[in-house]
């Protein structure tokens, strides 16, 4: 059950998660193919693995050891794509703000042709990595830190 207080296994996954989301953001940007241009992408990365793992992992705790290794995994999956999503609305924002689109359909459809665009950068083996052990090692981390300090 979902507690709304903070607890040590939230604390746990919100900085493990953010250091998941700092590393994701390292790999990522280097495969960009504007690497230069990535702007402030680590820190918000870092930011977002913050909030995912609040929100996602920190729910997850007390289910044992393996299933905290899938609920990791599938939060870090979770942050690459409201990252991938962030990144988007950034871009786009910063395009509506110069006038090059039409209308608010177009600037909501080019968030989704943004996102696909950017989702080359992600198929790498340094991002696979990060999603799958970076995912499975800050899941254990949390169950662990749920299981010690309750």
């Amino acid at each position: 059950m979902a507690t709304p207080m903070p607890t040590a296994a939230k604390l746990m996954a919100a900085a493990s998660f953010a250091v998941v989301g700092w590393i994701l953001a390292n790999y990522y940007a280097v495969n960009m193919p504007d690497a230069a241009a990535a702007g402030p992408i680590r820190e918000g990365a870092a930011l977002v693995g913050v909030v995912v793992g609040w929100s996602v992992m920190g729910n997850s705790v007390g289910k044992g050891y393996v299933e905290a290794a899938g609920a990791g995994i599938k939060t870090a999956v979770i942050l690459a794509v409201v990252a991938l999503f962030l990144l988007a609305l950034a871009e786009m924002l910063e395009n509506s703000v110069r006038m090059r689109y039409e209308d608010a359909m177009e600037a909501i459809l080019a968030v989704v042709d943004t996102m696909a665009k950017r989702s080359h950068a992600l198929v790498s083996l340094g991002v696979f990595g990060t999603v799958l052990l970076g995912g499975i090692v800050a899941g254990l981390l949390t169950e662990n830190a749920g299981r010690r300090w309750k």
